[in-house]
């Protein structure tokens, strides 16, 4: 597939790598020749240096015989402006488009095929507050993403000493809650993948992930974890896009305080942000921290633009007494360097944004992709069609599938109707190796290692004979 990349920033560069590494051809253009130098020194691809939104730098980026465009520069004007480009003098068939305003999201007629062109539109940044939303109602996960319309999550918790399935075998979680149905998909053990079996052994420090119906996760997490107390006061360091977004999306349920250092946006947010108490400071000021009661805080946030600053300030949040501590953090090295030693859970912004672009860009029928373990590991979620004669899963059980090594099926979502799974509709299977496949399953694997992506797609795909 020829993919034309407007914006080579976190975004950008990110999702260059994750489909340069599927054997695409990749053209990136930005106005950064630093930035384009970088991503060709590390990366098989082929760079263009000029405005995104003009005609000829797009003809020279090969958009004239591209299949898709991601356009996800920090301009929502020029990703508007690309797209329309796109469609009107090039017939890219499909356009994506990254906009931070939450305006164009009231008017979706902009986005049309007789205005912008937009075939799908994202916002990272609601994308990271939904996800940081979701880490701060259950605080003892690393990860709780969705699938199949919200009716599965798929949970990442770390074992404790304590635990009451610590030191047991898997089989055990079923025991324990016999009319709950779950099942681990992964054990990461000192960051070794391993499959886990129903004779494994849970210990502690073990990261596991499991799928459940979205309405058990919380039990299950009670089983592999001691439970925190509630979440009542939450700290956000940083009130750009991202922390003004989660201390409007949380303020009516919890006491948010958010420390901005620029005096003029602190005024701007305290205007606005009328649940929350805006300070006007340096998140990294011990005094400051200390004179807000930063130890009664039960998660502490820091969420600006700057990695530094945000792992300082979430490590002096952390000696000062926080219960937990997360860090948005956008170079990898620091991130996994960081990560479960110094600091709860340290986020890459891309990473966590980058899944929504990923199930526009897989062959066959993807719902979602969720990356995990910061990029090293995937989750996705297919939609299954066709017949037993033109595919290679329908009519088969789950233990008959010749899926790769170390791959997993962790549920499967049957809709009670034909056309949705929504409103609730979808029956949630926790899949065993007798679960039989059907017509328009969503079927959920977790995958150890973003390398198997492509097999797994092709036991996917349907044959020609459907078409």
């Amino acid at each position: 597939m020829k993919i034309v990349i407007l914006g080579a920033g976190q975004v950008g560069s990110s999702v260059a790598e994750r489909l340069v590494s599927e054997a695409n051809e990749i053209n990136v253009v930005d106005l950064d020749a630093r930035r384009l130098q970088q991503l060709q020194e590390r990366l098989d691809l082929r760079t263009v240096l000029g405005n995104a939104a003009l005609p000829s730098v797009l003809r020279e980026a090969g958009l004239k015989d591209a299949d898709l465009l991601i356009a996800v520069t920090q301009s929502d004007q020029t990703n508007l402006c690309a797209c329309r480009i796109a469609a009107s003098l090039f017939k890219v068939p499909t356009k994506i488009a990254r906009l931070r305003s939450g305006d164009y999201a009231r008017y979706p007629e902009l986005l049309d095929d007789t205005n912008f062109c937009v075939d799908f539109s994202i916002c990272p940044e609601q994308i990271i507050t939904d996800y940081l939303s979701k880490l701060i109602e259950f605080p003892e996960a690393l990860q709780v993403l969705e699938f199949a319309d919200g009716l599965v999550s798929l949970v990442a918790v770390r074992a404790v000493e304590g635990g009451p399935m610590v030191g047991r075998p898997v089989s055990d979680l079923r025991k324990h809650m016999p009319h709950i149905d779950a099942r681990i998909a992964a054990i990461y053990r000192r960051d070794q993948p391993i499959t886990p079996t129903g004779t494994t052994p849970i210990r502690a420090g073990d990261e596991i992930f499991y799928l459940a119906a979205t309405r058990d996760i919380r039990r299950i997490l009670n089983e592999l974890h001691h439970r925190d107390r509630p979440t009542r006061r939450i700290m956000i360091a940083g009130g750009g896009n991202i922390g003004s977004r989660l201390a409007t999306a949380t303020q009516n349920r919890y006491q948010v305080k958010l420390i901005e250092i620029e005096e003029a946006r602190a005024k701007d947010l305290g205007a606005t942000l009328t649940g929350s108490l805006v300070l006007c400071g340096d998140a990294t000021d011990e005094n400051l921290l200390s004179a807000e009661n930063i130890e009664d805080m039960d998660v502490f946030m820091a969420l600006t633009n700057d990695d530094e600053n945000n792992i300082m300030a979430a490590l002096l949040a952390k000696s000062l007494g926080a219960r937990r501590v997360l860090a948005l953090i956008n170079r990898r090295a620091y991130a996994d360097l960081l990560q479960a030693d110094r600091l709860d859970i340290a986020i890459s912004p891309a990473q966590i944004s980058i899944g929504t672009l990923l199930a526009r860009v897989r062959r066959g029928d993807v719902a979602a992709v969720h990356s995990l373990r910061r990029g090293a590991a995937e989750a996705l979620e297919f939609v299954v069609h066709g017949d037993s004669s033109t595919s290679k899963v329908i009519g088969r059980r789950v233990g008959e599938l010749e899926l790769p090594k170390g791959v997993s099926i962790g549920a499967i979502v049957r809709a009670a109707s034909q056309d949705s799974l929504g409103g609730g509709q979808g029956r949630v299977l926790i899949a065993h190796d007798d679960t039989l496949i059907e017509p328009e399953d969503h079927v959920i694997l977790f995958l150890p290692s973003k390398d198997l992506v492509q097999q797994v797609e092709r036991c996917f795909q349907v044959g020609l004979a459907y078409f």
